[in-house]
């Protein structure tokens, strides 16, 4: 039987950060199966999900553990198994002048909802024709498969005008 375990990590940033990770988790017959990794400021972050046989589960946690006091911090989780029922998934994608609180409305309006994020990109620069503060982000969500869709929309537009940035929210795919 396969464990699995959420992994992040914080470290500086430097050549060999994820090689000395992927190593650790090799040699403790782990196996790499999903990661999002990235350069912010100096430091380099990511979550990873790994797999690993149930009888060498622990020690790969304690091998990880060694590690943490290496300029690595990391914290392990066990995976938990979700069982839902037909489910919908949906990109929500915003661009739009940065102000704060772009975040905090979207997140609420979906909490509001019982909606969950699934994955969250978020990304600032500027505008080529202005050079004003640009704010960018890519949301995909998993709903129920009856869920209304389009009352969803119409509370994003309202947020959206209030911003004054554009959402579009497309349906991905249905799964059971």
């Amino acid at each position: 039987m396969q464990q699995h375990l959420v992994i992040s990590l914080i470290s500086n940033d430097k050549p060999g950060v994820v090689e000395k990770l992927s190593a650790v988790v090799a040699e403790n017959g782990g196996n790499w199966e999903d990661s999002r990794m990235a350069h912010f400021a100096g430091k380099f972050a990511g979550i990873l999900r790994v797999s690993v046989p149930a009888d060498s589960c622990q020690g790969l946690k304690d091998a990880l553990a060694a590690l943490s006091g290496d300029d690595f911090k990391l914290v392990v989780e066990e995976a938990v198994a979700v069982a839902a029922g037909p489910q919908q998934t949906v990109t929500l994608k915003l661009v739009g002048n940065d102000r704060p609180g772009i975040v905090r409305e979207i997140s609420r309006a979906l909490a509001a909802r019982q909606i969950n994020m699934e994955q969250l990109e978020t990304g600032y620069g500027s505008t080529p024709w202005s050079g004003e503060p640009l704010f960018t982000a890519e949301c995909v969500i998993t709903v129920a498969e009856d869920m209304d869709l389009d009352g969803l929309r119409d509370e994003l537009d309202e947020i959206a005008n209030e911003l004054g940035v554009e959402i579009d929210c497309e349906e991905i795919a249905s799964t059971l």
